[in-house]
């Protein structure tokens, strides 16, 4: 995310708040994963309109990745009453089919009330085809580390994160929770400018692995600190990717994959296995590029809305849900910035997102749950979020009744 976000997702109407998340959340899936084709395909923020189409759905073909397995039930998702709102965006009026064909979403469902209300496809996109989410893994892996300091593997969210990964000790993560990793607060100086290819997050994702030391672990340790921990929030794709190791030692030998299924794939009834790109080392990415349906989608946020908790038994520590959804950006900068682990805070909810159009959007007092995924032109653009911000509300406002 570029550093200077200009609006707040706090006190803001549906398109807006979406509009201010999907210009910021851009993650960097140039993040060392790793090609398994020969020669390595380029960039995944360089594919043509094409090879998204074509590689979305289909990731394992391209690059290294782990299986998150389904167990024997499926939760269900009954259908309840249909809506099919029109879309108004500037001076058009569109149809969702109509809508999604012109902005290259693939797929959309609303769940109100437990209930599917609208689910639509669109360009060659089935219902069994998954589909890659971009920076969505993110609220995943933050969801994941609730689960394991309830189960103890992780003792507290105020862990230093050197615990977890000593390699970091001596560097400016020293003293620097978990929580503070997650909330973005490290005070750990990052440029995360995409364009430029000497930023960090270019040259972090850049270092071949050879055995040994993972490559992202020993170039966060150079790092400088530029504020004290807890004092100020920026945008750091390698710190999302930190936390996924560090849940993966946590969990000491189980992966993060298998710990997915575990405790949330098998038992909450996902419909088919997911997937989860690997780096360079084969390690789970933190932050980046969970595949599954556009339904099981869906079903995270089901999962988030009824507070974590699976056959009467809550997954995660008491209050976590609440606590990772609300805004923990310091000081004047939540007056503009909202931020929570791994999840964006908005006005009545919460998102999670990803770039080029990928996005589960919960709003818990409305009991609704939208789940988009879009293989869009750029990986973020602001008319290009305005857009789903409108197609958003229109199903949001017609899924209330209004």
């Amino acid at each position: 995310m570029k550093n200077a976000l200009r609006q707040t997702a706090l006190n803001m109407t549906t398109t807006a708040a979406i509009a201010f998340a999907l210009t910021g959340a851009i993650a960097a899936p140039a993040f060392a994963q790793k090609p398994i084709t020969k020669p390595p395909v380029a960039s995944i923020l360089t594919w043509t309109e094409k090879q998204q189409l074509e590689r979305y759905p289909n990731i394992e073909s391209v690059y290294a990745v782990a299986t998150i397995k389904k167990g024997d039930k499926v939760h269900e998702l009954p259908a309840g009453t249909a809506v099919d709102p029109k879309v108004k965006f500037g001076s058009k009026t569109s149809t969702v089919d109509a809508f999604m064909k012109g902005n290259r979403i693939t797929g959309v469902i609303a769940i109100k009330d437990g209930k599917v209300v609208l689910e639509k496809y669109a360009l060659g996109r089935k219902p069994t085809d998954r589909w890659t989410s971009f920076s969505v893994a993110k609220s995943v892996t933050a969801t994941l580390i609730g689960a394991a300091i309830k189960d103890r593997y992780i003792d507290s969210i105020y862990d230093p994160i050197t615990k977890y990964i000593p390699e970091l000790e001596g560097s400016a993560y020293d003293g620097v929770s978990l929580r503070r990793v997650m909330t973005m607060t490290s005070g750990v100086k990052w440029n995360e400018d995409y364009a430029n290819p000497k930023s960090d997050v270019a040259r972090a994702g850049a270092a071949e692995w050879k055995g040994g030391a993972n490559p992202l672990v020993t170039y966060m340790s150079k790092l400088k600190r530029e504020a004290p921990a807890g004092s100020k929030w920026v945008y750091k794709t390698g710190e999302t990717d930190l936390a996924g190791i560090a849940l993966g030692r946590a969990l000491a030998g189980k992966s993060i994959a298998q710990y997915a299924s575990e405790k949330l794939w098998a038992p909450y009834g996902m419909e088919q296995d997911a997937i989860w790109m690997v780096d360079k080392a084969g390690h789970e990415r933190g932050g980046c590029c969970m595949s599954m349906t556009l339904r099981d989608y869906a079903r995270i946020g089901t999962f988030m809305l009824g507070g974590g908790v699976i056959d009467g038994k809550s997954i995660l520590p008491a209050g976590w849900v609440e606590d990772a959804t609300t805004n923990h950006v310091p000081g004047k900068q939540a007056e503009k910035d909202s931020y929570g682990y791994f999840w964006w805070p908005i006005e009545n909810g919460y998102l999670a997102i990803g770039i080029f159009g990928q996005g589960i959007y919960v709003y818990p007092k409305e009991n609704l749950v939208i789940a988009v995924n879009s293989a869009m032109k750029k990986a973020s653009d602001k008319t290009q979020s305005q857009k789903m911000g409108a197609l958003i509300g229109a199903i949001r406002a017609a899924a209330n009744g209004e």
